[in-house]
């Protein structure tokens, strides 16, 4: 019965050692990849480039779907965080994002601190008045008037050249709007786009457009200084978003006509 007994814890050991040999031959299960993120940056302010519907708090808009389209392009998660519109680009630099996308002017001022891409709107500034106001007809009769802009834009700095204008600075269009609407301004000035968008949503009952167009400016993805490998990875895909009819079929949903 010894013998048996140590034949058989004998034979058992082998079987261990065989299946262990097994096991070790059996490749490891290899680890899932790390997911891209892309975290990008925009004010939310800026209809129909980007804003909040109200009761939701996803981002649509213009933007919001170019940059989800170029991101899905690349391979990548894509994030959005909402900040004012002048911590975007301190978030870029402190690498708190990756891109900043929010209807922002390609400027000489903001290329020393920031790479842009390659334009993908051309928009330009324009003046909006109460609906019954025939004494201002464009920028040139702003001289000595109360004027709401929108905080950071290049409106803002058109403001600052009307001689003796009272401007007030608000956070998004809507409130400098409103400041108009109640009264507490005689004109606001910002991009034609927004201001247009905002007369289609129901503010022409109150307001509208006067002169014409100023300052063509091209609108630009920052990304931060150095990170050229980012910034041509965007050209690329909005090179092919352009070329095979994506940004146009998006151009039309949210601006009601083909891009010209």
């Amino acid at each position: 019965m010894k013998k048996i007994g140590f034949l058989m814890m004998a034979l058992l050991a082998m079987l261990a050692l065989l299946a262990a040999g097994c096991g070790g031959s059996q490749e490891a299960p290899k680890k899932a990849e790390t997911e891209k993120v892309l975290r990008v940056g925009t004010e939310p302010a800026f209809a129909p480039f980007e804003f909040q519907k109200e009761g939701s708090d996803e981002f649509t808009g213009f933007d919001m779907d170019l940059i989800r389209a170029i991101g899905t392009k690349l391979g990548y998660k894509v994030e959005i965080s909402s900040m004012g519109f002048d911590a975007l680009i301190p978030a870029l630099n402190s690498g708190n994002i990756d891109v900043a996308i929010a209807g922002m002017s390609i400027t000489d001022e903001r290329k020393k601190v920031v790479v842009f891409s390659d334009p993908y709107y051309t928009s330009g500034l324009i003046v909006m008045v109460k609906k019954d106001d025939d004494t201002i007809k464009g920028f040139s009769d702003l001289e000595g008037k109360r004027i709401a802009v929108q905080i950071g834009t290049t409106g803002a700095n058109k403001a600052g050249e009307v001689k003796n204008a009272k401007v007030t600075a608000f956070n998004d269009n809507t409130a400098a709007a409103m400041e108009l609407k109640n009264g507490g301004a005689d004109a606001v000035i910002n991009d034609s786009p927004v201001l247009k968008y905002y007369l289609q949503q129901g503010g022409s009952a109150d307001a509208k457009v006067v002169g014409a167009v100023m300052n063509s400016e091209d609108y630009g993805i920052a990304v931060k200084k150095g990170n050229d490998k980012l910034a041509a990875e965007i050209n690329k895909a909005l090179a092919e978003m352009k070329q095979n009819g994506e940004y146009d079929k998006l151009y039309k949903t949210w601006f009601g006509e083909e891009k010209k």
